[in-house]
């Protein structure tokens, strides 16, 4: 019998073959505000600590960068995957929307619209997922800065910046090799995070808060 060699006999199998590799660990999507920043920050770790990428799928917003776009894309790419990225349908076990507080109006309804998606979406498994909201008061930089400063009081977005330059010299959005850069300060940055947590939420703003530290730990301690 002659073999079938059809693109869609290739794609089929291509997506077996992905499907073989996959790891054990939850599948996990991760979308993000900003183009560049976090997506290397996020793959940088991927890389880091060998994860799967068919486990671990980060991507930016397409539908703009407030962050009642970043929720409802991620909620968009969960339900109805993206050929073009190579993702099916409700393939994952975990979303997560990552975006800043800054001076975005549509802060507070992504942050309940996260909330009201949570345990309420089915995978291809037919199992509820987890879907979260990874916010940062004022800006994902106080998760860099932590990891230099124990930042207490409520600081503006440019003093961040500013302070996080003195730090990383050079420092701009977009940057690369920024956990490499960071990483052995990690524990302290994830002390600091998680003792602003014990006192503030990401509703508490202007105090300063992020959730990256949950994210980040969770990818940190998955195994291949």
């Amino acid at each position: 019998m002659a073999r079938d060699n059809s693109p869609r006999e290739r794609q089929r199998q291509q997506l077996e073959r992905k499907l073989a590799r996959r790891a054990s660990y939850d599948r996990i999507l991760i979308v993000s505000e900003g183009a560049k920043t976090e997506p290397n920050y996020f793959c940088e770790i991927r890389k880091a600590c060998r994860l799967h990428t068919t486990n671990v799928e980060v991507w930016p917003s397409e539908l703009g960068t407030a962050p009642i776009q970043v929720v409802h894309y991620a909620k968009e790419l969960f339900e109805f995957g993206d050929k073009h990225k190579k993702i099916q349908p409700r393939a994952f076990e975990q979303v997560y929307a990552v975006f800043d507080r800054d001076n975005h109006v549509s802060y507070y309804d992504a942050l309940t619209v996260a909330e009201s998606l949570d345990g309420k979406l089915k995978n291809d498994n037919k199992a509820l997922i987890r879907f979260q909201a990874i916010a940062s008061v004022p800006s994902f930089e106080l998760w860099l800065l932590l990891h230099y400063e124990d930042i207490q009081a409520p600081i503006h977005r440019d003093e961040v910046m500013r302070r996080l330059k003195t730090h990383i010299p050079g420092y701009e959005k977009g940057a690369a090799g920024l956990f490499g850069i960071t990483r052995n300060r990690l524990s302290v940055a994830t002390q600091r995070a998680e003792s602003l947590a014990q006192k503030y939420t990401a509703r508490s703003e202007p105090e300063p808060f992020t959730t990256i530290v949950k994210l980040v730990a969770l990818l940190t301690r998955l195994r291949v």
